[in-house]
């Protein structure tokens, strides 16, 4: 999976009506899972691991184990490094094989934004490597941090500077929606999401889906969205899941035992995903 690969998936999702789902995952068990689902779904996907994921597991490790699943799988997977917003670690996942990163520097003005994305984009581009940045900010509490001020939304003018300088290959829109588990509706800024896609030609990448109505995920779709980011829901599933087998079948329960029906619950929230996306029998 390379660059060029990508931007192709991309675009021919924009063409098509669809997004293509990229979930994030915690160790190897809900990774399965994700990839699992997606083949039984046809449907193409990202698989994404966060910094903290990275860092924890190791980049070096992570990269290994993407590129085993990238290539054993039946489906496009591509292995994507979400929301850093170090340099240095977008490089190493970089060097470590992963064909798509983000550097996500929104947190600065738009001066430093366009400088951290374009050292990534030429490092990445000289690779093959596809870049994602962002504008605007997603709100709630992720890894990058807590954001709740209500200066959120994407700047036309921005975006269309950000894309010109930049050469990134995708952007994250700051439109209102969160990270984390949604208090009521979420309130998406479409008119501003319609304004950006019209002004800008690259793919545009919507955070925050969990708790996202499924209507409302259709019409970002149709306003320009090209990729959907998962998370929340993927690993309150793994977790909660956990808890229940465990409460199920007492102490000393053997991992497997454990483990496999979690897989199971996992994948039946992606394939709800793949499909509010979308995304399935694409392949």
């Amino acid at each position: 999976m390379q660059r060029e690969d990508l931007r192709r998936l991309l675009i021919s999702a924009d063409e098509s009506g669809y997004a293509i789902p990229a979930f994030n995952y915690s160790d190897i068990w809900d990774l399965l899972a994700i990839v699992e689902a997606a083949e039984e779904e046809r449907a193409p996907v990202f698989i994404a691991s966060n910094p903290l994921v990275a860092r924890e597991i190791s980049i070096e490790l992570c990269g290994a184990i993407g590129k085993e699943v990238m290539g054993k799988a039946s489906i496009p997977v591509a292995h994507h490094l979400d929301h850093s917003s170090s340099i240095e670690l977008c490089k190493s996942a970089i060097d470590c094989g992963y064909p798509s990163v983000m550097i996500d520097a929104s947190k600065y003005d738009l001066s430093s934004n366009i400088n951290m994305v374009r050292e990534v984009v030429e490092y990445a581009h000289e690779r093959n490597v596809f870049v994602e940045g962002e504008l605007g900010r997603i709100k709630g509490k992720s890894v990058e941090g807590e954001f709740v001020d209500e200066c959120y939304l994407i700047d036309v003018f921005d975006a269309v500077t950000f894309a010109d300088t930049t050469e990134a290959d995708s952007l994250a829109v700051g439109i209102g929606t969160a990270h984390g588990l949604y208090e009521g509706k979420p309130e998406i800024n479409f008119r501003r999401l319609a304004e950006v896609n019209e002004a800008v030609k690259i793919p545009l990448v919507l955070h925050g889906g969990t708790g996202i109505p499924e209507e409302d995920i259709k019409r970002a779709i149709s306003n320009g969205i090209n990729k959907i980011n998962i998370g929340t829901i993927i690993h309150c599933t793994y977790m909660n899941g956990m808890l229940d087998e465990l409460n199920r079948l007492g102490m000393n329960a053997y991992t497997l035992d454990v483990v496999k029906p979690v897989k199971e619950k996992i994948k039946s929230v992606v394939k709800h995903w793949i499909r509010v996306c979308m995304a399935n029998g694409r392949v």
